[in-house]
């Protein structure tokens, strides 16, 4: 599993360094409006490649389930399936897209001195969405059928080729922050047709994408009801981080500017044990769908381990080298100083993201969905309050975080005890309702903290 997970991580650290490319060289360029202009036109596109990449996951525990079963049929019917309906959400979300260009100046409460750069920028970085979903799409197959390798050479060459490219058309050409996005979709294209030709010439069944009668509508039901819960979980968590950056815009170019750099640092410190999570998903699924009970629990158990692990090293090193990471990208002394506090307070709870995760790619692989949509809707809805802390009082910030953090890391154990007993993979629905209740009773507390704190500012 740990094996398997490795080409995962790299590859989508790789497929960070598009953005990351952008940011680190626009701001150490461009200066700092640059840098805030990038950094939340970065936060926009997570939520949209969110969006795309939750319904590749979700096929892609299908794909997994079904390579396990040996059931070719299926697959290639569920390949078809998927790939005309994620195709026809991308072109909905690109024309969505281009429609609301314009309102999202208001929407994310965009400075007037950043807007221009902004606009400019995404209106070139859109151009890359289908290439987005090419790219993810096809790694998902792939990665389902235990190949994770191909997907991580096709990525290692696109991130080359980007900052190639952010090199020539900013530095050399000053083509400033336009240059930055032509250099990604260039890059984002290269890698998106590069893994379809592959996939097409090494793979014959994937050819069942261009045959209708492998459109099967039972299977269109399956692909839906599975991708959607999916792509529900995993866009609204990037939803509320959506919700800060409209917070973080109202405070100034500064905190923009500190907030664009240390979300990448934040990117690249958890993105490891949510790539675990994913190659966690796929044996699972696999093995759910090989009926192979005993393996799934000794998995269960070594991830645990391994993410436990991981997020203590990360958090330390984190809290430990803020102001070097910082500096990477900036050198303006007020923008450092506010990137720092974000990236002490955020990289002290990675624990609990790490066992956030796990969850997700258990559920996920044994046809529960709907049970982490359900955990990462209560995630979200702490990240947006979270957000409303500089209205209010620093402290308010951390009873949100540690509450939500310790809940997360209980419920994650409470599961993990339970598992480890049975012989069967055991019934969910009860942890479903537990959920929601935990959900209720923990939303009334920050309801009436919320309520105290207005209380306060009125006296």
């Amino acid at each position: 599993m740990l094996l398997f997970a490795i080409p995962m991580i790299i590859g989508d650290l790789l497929q960070q360094c598009y953005n990351i490319a952008d940011t680190l060289i626009v701001g150490q360029v461009l200066g700092k409006n640059a840098l805030a202009s990038v950094g939340s036109s970065f936060t926009l596109m997570t939520f949209l490649t969110s969006i795309i990449l939750g319904l590749c996951m979700g096929s892609g525990a299908l794909f997994s389930i079904c390579f396990g079963q040996k059931d070719e049929e299926k697959l290639k019917e569920n390949l078809s399936a998927s790939f005309f309906f994620i195709l026809l959400i991308s072109i909905i979300l690109n024309i969505i897209a281009y429609l609301s260009l314009d309102y999202l100046k208001v929407f994310l409460n965009v400075p007037n001195e950043v807007w221009l750069d902004m606009k400019d920028y995404l209106f070139i970085i859109f151009t890359g969405i289908i290439a987005i979903f090419l790219y993810n799409y096809f790694a998902s197959y792939l990665r389902a059928i235990g190949n994770s390798i191909t997907s991580l050479i096709f990525l290692g060459l696109s991130s080359f080729v980007n900052i190639a490219l952010d090199l020539y058309f900013v530095i050399s050409l000053n083509k400033g922050v336009i240059g930055a996005a032509k250099a990604t979709v260039i890059a984002q294209y290269l890698s998106g047709i590069g893994i379809l030709l592959y996939t097409f010439k090494k793979y014959p069944q994937v050819f069942s994408i261009c045959k209708v009668s492998y459109l099967k509508k039972e299977r269109i039901k399956e692909i839906v009801s599975y991708s959607i819960l999916t792509c529900l979980q995993q866009s609204v968590m990037n939803l509320g981080i959506l919700m800060i950056q409209g917070l973080v815009n109202s405070f100034g170019t500064v905190v923009m500017a500190a907030f664009a750099a240390a979300v990448k640092i934040d990117a690249f410190a958890y993105m490891p044990v949510q790539d675990f999570g994913n190659a966690f998903s796929t044996f699972i699924a696999q093995n759910y769908g090989a009926k192979e009970d005993e393996r799934i629990r000794k998995g269960l158990k070594a991830a645990v381990s391994i993410s436990i692990g991981f997020c203590l090293v990360v958090s330390l090193l984190v809290f430990i080298c803020a102001k070097p990471l910082m500096m990477i990208f900036v050198n303006e002394i007020d923008v450092i100083k506010e990137g720092v506090r974000y990236l002490r307070i955020e990289g002290s709870f990675y624990l609990g993201i790490g066992c956030l995760f796990l969850l997700y790619g258990l559920y996920r692989a044994i046809g529960k969905p709907a049970m982490k949509f359900s955990l990462n809707y209560h995630f979200a809805w702490y990240k947006g309050f979270i957000g409303l802390y500089p209205i209010f009082y620093s402290w308010c910030c951390w009873y949100l975080v540690v509450s939500s953090y310790w809940l997360v890391l209980g419920w994650f154990v409470w599961f993990w005890i339970l598992y480890s007993k049975q012989k069967e993979i055991i019934n969910l629905n009860n942890y479903f309702e537990y959920s929601l209740n935990i959900q209720r009773i923990d939303k009334r507390l920050s309801h009436r903290l919320f309520l105290f704190h207005c209380h306060r500012l009125e006296s």
